[in-house]
């Protein structure tokens, strides 16, 4: 499931391409939605919450887009070749200047945008909010410390404590904090310093494509541990471990370095060095690149 910077990027990469242009060609090819014909509106924006995308128009009304596990929007010209089949698209919205083709968005809704909260109310703080503050800061506290006896791992994925991190971060986050993914949240030192972290990582990828956790885009020095199976630690050389954490479909691969991160932790099993469920949302070829 994509980062909330993987979101945050194809909603500014849609804002700029469509917001204050009239819409050529609306059509919504979801099963609830394909009676809607959305020509003749014009967007008045795009905003980000979470993992979600909400485009709004000038009808009082707003479409809500989920990536799930292999949605994306693409940006294109008018007349260019898209770059996945047809019959994956669930929304074509094509002004003057701009194709924008969601793929494979399985949860596309159309509702007043007075009524977004009613999808997204539910959310902890959104991390990339451009608004944060201290209220922000205060929240997300305490929805944190609410769950001192969940796994820090977990928490880090629960959207209901903060909105925006995904498996990459929750990883990554964990190692450089020292600390194992399966300490419970009441043994962590410094849950403010856990929030400002997964802020500042979010925000310092939130503008290009690739993501680093290192500060290094080169090939294969992006990550700390995640994605790194059975590889020597960057920082003491111990190979990395692998583990599932979480319940039936909810579990996601686990990667740490027992000797960086201290903590519980089960016993490793052997994995492949390829992606895995839970690999990060870059959607190929790129949420909402423009070609």
């Amino acid at each position: 499931m994509p980062e909330g910077d993987t979101v945050y990027l194809a909603g500014k990469r849609l804002q700029t391409a469509l917001s204050g242009h009239e819409l050529l060609r609306g059509e919504l090819r979801h099963p609830r939605l394909a009676e809607h014909d959305l020509a003749g509106l014009t967007v008045t924006g795009v905003v980000s919450v979470g993992k979600h995308l909400f485009t709004r128009f000038d009808d009082g009304r707003s479409l809500h887009s989920h990536f799930r596990m292999d949605g994306s929007w693409h940006l294109y010209r008018p007349g260019m070749r898209w770059r996945r089949v047809a019959h994956e698209a669930r929304a074509v919205l094509e002004t003057a200047d701009r194709v924008a083709v969601g793929f494979a968005l399985h949860d596309l809704e159309l509702l007043p945008t007075d009524d977004e909260h009613t999808l997204v109310g539910h959310l902890g703080p959104d991390l990339l909010d451009p608004d944060w503050g201290p209220g922000h800061d205060a929240e997300a506290l305490r929805r944190m410390t609410a769950r001192a006896d969940h796994p820090l791992g977990l928490v880090l994925l629960e959207q209901r404590v903060m909105a925006g991190l995904g498996n990459l971060y929750r990883n990554d986050i964990c190692f450089l904090l020292g600390l194992t993914p399966w300490v419970p949240v009441r043994d962590v030192p410094d849950l403010p310093g856990v929030i400002d972290l997964s802020r500042r990582l979010l925000s310092s990828n939130k503008d290009r494509p690739e993501q680093t956790t290192t500060g290094s885009l080169a090939a294969g020095e992006a990550h700390w541990v995640f994605e790194r199976p059975g590889r020597p630690c960057r920082r003491c050389g111990t190979r990395i471990r692998t583990a599932d954490q979480g319940d039936d479909h909810r579990a996601r691969v686990t990667y740490w370095c027992p000797r960086c991160q201290t903590g519980p932790s089960p016993r490793p099993v052997r994995r492949s060095t390829g992606p895995r469920r839970g690999a990060p949302g870059r959607p190929p070829p790129g949420a909402a690149r423009t070609r």
